[in-house]
């Protein structure tokens, strides 16, 4: 078997109604599906799907990365992985988003190809379910209050909140959602790298009282000597997810003492088996790990799902957003299951090709 193509596509997908996060207002998520196809008919799909201001690649940048490996990567055995990864680093240094891209293809085709879910791949699934967060962005705090209030009525038990910057709005809407849902839902304050170091420390010292699980990425993602500073002065434990990138800069986390949770993406760490291999180095560092997601398609979603399905030492799973819907992740025969969906045999599972429904994608080329 081996690699006759490898195609990349952008498409763009409106959301149900628009998001507000820190780094602005979503109603459109661009995403890159990349295409793999062998030799004997076999083929397999995966997909990114950045957020600008969080992802320092565009959707174009990425088109572009997927465009320069394919080269590199036809007529290769699309089963073996290992090669393929090693070939993508020869080829172009950093490019995580494209290359998280291409393996999680290159896993879907290897499970289509041998009938297993991709979980077999990783070793195999530790549960059946996982629960999945919900997500407040930095509404007005009466809005927040209410969408609170909604993800606690469909059964969320745990909601990550939006907050951009140390103004007084940031500390009203996690008031307003705390007062919304009292004890009955456990919330965490998403920063996104919006803090200056010297804002952090009071900023989360005047969060303590709203019985927050953590903190996220308070400051720059490059300055891990401010998050160990800050981590020593703060009673809240404190996760990164932007200063998480390669195993470099775990390594330096783990080294600096700088969280006490870590974020780790298959978009950000470079695929899925990249993440794991950083889920266990951290869980063996002591740390509780994260596997995060935001405003995925059902591939990115379904593969982050199954990263945490196989994943001991996680602490959370992916987050859903307004955008999407469901409370939690069930597998059906190996494979995630999804309501309304014939399962199909092997792979991430999920719908045949395309993988996206035409009547809510538009593709694009990308811009040069």
């Amino acid at each position: 078997m081996r690699i006759v193509q490898i195609e990349p596509m952008i498409v763009e997908v409106p959301l149900r109604k628009p998001v507000t996060g820190v780094h602005g207002v979503t109603s459109v998520q661009s995403s890159v599906l990349v295409h793999v196809v062998a030799d004997d008919g076999v083929d397999g799909w995966g997909d990114v799907d950045p957020t600008p201001g969080y992802t320092l690649e565009s959707v174009d940048d990425i088109h572009a990365g997927v465009e320069r490996l394919s080269g590199a990567l036809v007529g290769l055995d699309p089963r073996n992985t290992h090669r393929a990864l090693a070939r993508m680093d020869e080829t172009l240094p950093g490019a995580f988003e494209a290359k998280a891209a291409i393996e999680m293809a290159l896993l879907d085709l290897k499970g289509r190809a041998l009938g297993v879910p991709v979980h077999s791949l990783l070793g195999g699934r530790l549960i059946d379910e996982i629960q999945l967060n919900a997500w407040i962005g930095a509404v007005p705090p009466a809005q927040a209050a209410h969408e609170a209030a909604d993800w606690l009525a469909r059964g969320f038990t745990t909601a990550k909140i939006k907050v951009s910057g140390a103004g007084e709005i940031g500390l009203e809407r996690v008031a307003a959602v705390r007062a919304a849902v009292g004890g009955r839902m456990a919330l965490r304050v998403d920063f996104n790298e919006s803090l200056t170091p010297d804002q952090a420390v009071p900023f989360i010292h005047a969060l303590e009282s709203y019985d927050l699980t953590l903190v996220e990425q308070p400051v720059a993602r490059d300055r891990i000597d401010a998050l160990a500073e800050i981590r020593r002065k703060i009673r809240i434990p404190l996760m990164a997810d932007e200063s998480v990138t390669s195993p470099a800069s775990l390594i330096e986390i783990i080294r600096r003492e700088a969280a006490d949770i870590v974020k780790v993406k298959a978009m950000k760490q470079g695929g899925l088996l990249r993440t794991r291999s950083m889920v266990e180095c951290a869980a063996a560092a002591g740390l509780r790990v994260v596997i995060g997601h935001g405003f995925g398609l059902t591939l990115s979603t379904l593969a982050e799902a199954t990263l945490a399905a196989t994943a001991s030492a996680r602490a959370s799973i992916p987050t859903r957003s307004p955008g999407t819907a469901g409370r939690r992740k069930r597998w059906s025969k190996g494979a995630p299951a999804e309501p309304g969906r014939p399962e199909r045999m092997g792979g991430l599972g999920g719908a045949r090709s395309p993988p996206i429904s035409k009547a809510r994608r538009r593709c694009r080329r990308p811009r040069r």
